[in-house]
């Protein structure tokens, strides 16, 4: 048997990590990059200064568990939705104030835009019903769906809102004086949803273990099939020429050129070994994408010359979530036994 040396973990060199006892819902950097947020199944977030590894700070966020998380458009913080059926707002300073409230339905899913450094636009996801909200919490409209909308998405510049749910996709324009949304349809449970960067395609994630598409503007059907689980995460790239899924024993990569992915075999990085990824996140700069398995292990993988860089041993429980910071410099982890985590991949 030939003998191979352990790999060199990137959360050994440059990363901190703590425990914070409870499933890491999501991680998600503010939008000036200087904060970093973990938002939990016990109602609680914890925010961790960029600037400073080892203060941080937890807050009660809801009275029960955080169900989506995302930046905050404008300021320096989060924008949380619960079971409690509040949306809120948590500062960096740690401070939490309301912004609505569902009564008994769950906020399941919250989507944010900045539209420029002094604006931005808050949706929110309560069963059929989507409120949109501007940066300051004042409440704009609200967009009534066929069945429980299962994801929530801004297109890049923020001028329409996507939202998926049993039976297909709707597309809505922010700013229109009459609301009526563009359906796109196919039959079965879509459960996510991404808007393709150019706003030219959109893509939902199925119960079926597959993926659906719709290129844009006319409609034509997108198929994409054989995952052996479901598929929890997808993530474009920053132009999208690619597309990171899970749902796999690979981080599977679907092109989205050259009239991809039709037609097209998507690239597998990063597996071989039967255990399933759980997580997917694209860098927002380069052609690079991480991946967190069910055994703990977290990749990063370069797309172009398929090279793996180990960043987390898989001794921490199935990854839950992963982000990047604004710049593409840091990793947000998150695993659903409560370890966190921030790996610096700037060059010192």
């Amino acid at each position: 048997m030939s003998q191979t040396a352990k790999p060199a973990f990137l959360l050994n060199s440059r990363g901190v990590s703590r425990d914070l006892d409870a499933y890491v819902v999501a991680a998600r950097f503010s939008r000036d990059g200087r904060l970093a947020g973990f938002a939990l199944g016990d109602g609680t977030v914890w925010l961790a200064p960029l600037a400073a590894s080892t203060d941080w700070t937890q807050v009660t966020a809801h009275d029960g568990a955080v169900l989506d998380f995302a930046a905050d458009p404008t300021g320096d913080g989060f924008i949380s939705g619960g079971d409690d059926g509040k949306l809120v707002r948590v500062a960096a300073d740690a401070t939490v104030s309301a912004i609505a409230d569902f009564g008994t339905k769950w906020v399941e899913h919250v989507a944010t835009h900045p539209i420029d450094n002094t604006k931005g636009l808050i949706a929110a996801s309560a069963g059929k019903l989507v409120r949109l909200f501007d940066h300051t919490g004042r409440a704009l409209k609200e967009l009534t769906h066929p069945s429980t909308v299962t994801g929530l998405v801004f297109d890049a510049r923020g001028k329409r809102i996507g939202a998926s749910h049993y039976n297909g996709a709707s597309l809505w324009f922010v700013a229109a004086k009459t609301d009526t949304p563009r359906k796109l349809e196919w039959k079965g449970s879509h459960t996510s949803i991404l808007i393709h960067p150019e706003g030219d395609a959109v893509v939902t994630a199925m119960q079926e273990n597959a993926l659906h598409g719709w290129k844009l503007p006319d409609g034509a059907h997108m198929r994409m099939s054989g995952y052996p689980a479901k598929t929890a995460s997808l993530s474009f790239t920053r132009n999208g020429k690619w597309m990171a899924s899970s749902g796999a024993d690979a981080m599977v990569i679907w092109p989205f050129f050259g009239g991809g992915p039709m037609g097209k075999a998507p690239l597998e990085l990063a597996g071989g070994d039967g255990i399933i990824c759980a997580q997917v996140a694209a860098n927002p700069r380069d052609e690079i994408v991480a991946g967190g398995f069910t055994d703990g292990l977290v990749v990063v993988a370069d797309i172009n010359s398929s090279r793996v860089l180990p960043v987390v041993p898989p001794q921490h429980g199935p990854i839950s979530t992963l982000a990047w910071s604004p710049d593409g410099t840091r990793l947000a982890v998150g695993s659903e036994t409560g370890f966190a985590a921030l790996i610096d991949f700037a060059k010192h």
